[in-house]
């Protein structure tokens, strides 16, 4: 697949209407189901059709290609994690440091765990579209409100919050997606969910002191 960028990976229209959005929700699952059963080179705009249950001529109305598609459902994806993250940092504002941690931890593993196959597939999705734009504008909101929490924790300052911030923004995403990517059993799950909440909050600790 060649790597199109600009208004080529562009919605053509945003659904507006409760039927247009019923419409293009189905768009998507229907784009995830031929992603799992068929693979992303087997993908066309015709299958998604068929699976979804429209013509292609609606698909065409709000994607007009494949790329485009495929772009607006990894997006919808990314959005999702990091409005867990956002949510989880503004509810977390002022309580220690160890606690804020581990609830931004499970927070983001519960996002990009929901559909574990599906999150595979967009892994796979990622590598072959030009996302350097969305990624940069999700990685700065995802940063932003992970570094203002940080700064408000009630116990502990935290040295060189954007350092800091970035960092636990790469461990969060480079870890989960070191697991998620593979054919992870059961036991590699839990090994996650355990481990890397105790590995994010000895670093926080380990970069921050007292108030």
């Amino acid at each position: 697949m060649t790597r199109p960028s600009g208004g080529a990976l562009s919605a053509r229209k945003q659904p507006r209407q409760a039927r247009a959005h019923l419409t293009v929700d189905a768009i998507f699952e229907a784009t995830i189901q031929v992603l799992l059963s068929e693979g992303l080179s087997a993908l066309t705009t015709t299958r998604v059709a068929a699976r979804a249950g429209v013509s292609v001529g609606s698909l065409y109305q709000y994607f007009p290609q494949k790329q485009a598609l495929l772009f607006a459902l990894l997006q919808r994806h990314l959005e999702a994690v990091s409005d867990a993250v956002c949510a989880t940092c503004a509810q977390c504002r002022a309580m220690p440091l160890d606690q804020m941690s581990d609830a931004l931890v499970h927070a983001y593993l519960d996002a990009k765990t929901r559909d574990i196959a599906a999150t595979r597939a967009l892994y796979v999705v990622a590598a072959e579209l030009d996302t350097d734009d969305l990624l940069g504008a999700v990685a700065r909101r995802n940063h932003s409100a992970i570094r203002d929490l940080l700064l408000s924790a009630g116990d502990r300052r935290v040295h060189q919050p954007d350092a800091v911030a970035f960092a636990l923004s790469a461990t969060l995403a480079g870890t989960t997606r070191a697991v998620l990517a593979r054919d992870a059993t059961q036991g590699d799950l839990a090994a996650l969910r355990a481990e890397l909440p105790v590995l994010c909050r000895a670093y926080l600790v380990a970069r921050s002191g007292p108030l």
